[in-house]
């Protein structure tokens, strides 16, 4: 089995960090720095993006799986688990799946819930640059501005373009793999799967990803669960306001 690719830093109990869809372990760097004064933190590319492994196979159970092989692989014990988004699914399958190996789980602005497919237009996006056409950084924010108003989301897609030759530049997710199995995103965590130990979520004080209606679900699949909002932020709730995140965080693991 393929390794995922991951930077480490710092020394102590393992904080493992799992990036959402189309994101990557960069985007955490700055909170991983600081987590790196107390923890053990691993800032992971999951399969399909950042500078791991690229498959046409892309689902939870997958994911989950490549979260164990990376675990084994480096004799991890107890890890403090952390997922966003996407990532936080991973992170949630993987602890009703393997209990014994997670302390302590914190769950970012997703719930156990089945949600409709909804990236369609960033895909359409995505799929209309051509890089032997838009071959500069200049023309590829063209051809997705057309799309992408929000220039949050164009920033954070633009982060994954990378020089892959001396002529061409390609985006470091996996796009076939990631449009095929779109679906595959927004599946539910499998009913009467449970993990006991303490888990906190951080919603998104301007998200509707958790919203009141979830939190009979969230109890039933995490009954230590604790449900916290983060001020002022959004789906993005690490990047748009990293102090309270950060401080959330680290009062629920001391």
């Amino acid at each position: 089995m393929q390794l995922l690719h991951s930077t480490i830093l710092g020394k102590g109990q393992p904080f493992l960090i799992l990036h959402g869809y189309f994101g990557m372990s960069d985007n955490w760097k700055t909170l991983g720095n600081q987590f790196s004064e107390n923890y053990e933190v691993h800032l992971i590319d999951q399969r399909n993006h950042g500078r791991s492994f690229h498959s046409d196979e892309f689902d939870y159970e997958l994911l989950a799986e490549d979260l164990y092989a990376y675990i084994q692989h480096y004799k991890l014990e107890k890890v403090l688990l952390l997922g966003h988004s996407m990532g936080g699914k991973v992170a949630m399958l993987f602890a009703v799946t393997y209990p014994e190996l997670v302390d302590k789980l914190i769950i970012a602005d997703i719930s156990p819930k089945y949600y409709e497919p909804h990236h369609q237009s960033i895909l359409a996006a995505l799929n209309s640059v051509n890089f032997s056409l838009h071959n500069t950084r200049s023309k590829v924010e063209e051809a997705l501005r057309i799309y992408m108003k929000d220039e949050g989301v164009l920033q954070f897609m633009l982060k994954n373009v990378f020089r892959k030759s001396k002529q061409t530049l390609a985006f470091r997710f996996n796009l076939h793999s990631l449009t095929v199995n779109n679906s595959e995103v927004g599946e539910a965590l499998p009913s009467f799967t449970h993990f006991d130990g303490p888990t906190l979520f951080l919603k998104g004080e301007n998200s509707n990803y958790i919203t009141s209606e979830e939190i009979p679900l969230i109890n039933a699949h995490f009954a230590n669960a604790k449900i916290v909002t983060v001020k002022n932020a959004g789906h993005w709730l690490h990047a748009e306001n990293p102090t309270q995140f950060y401080s959330e965080v680290i009062s629920f693991l001391n």
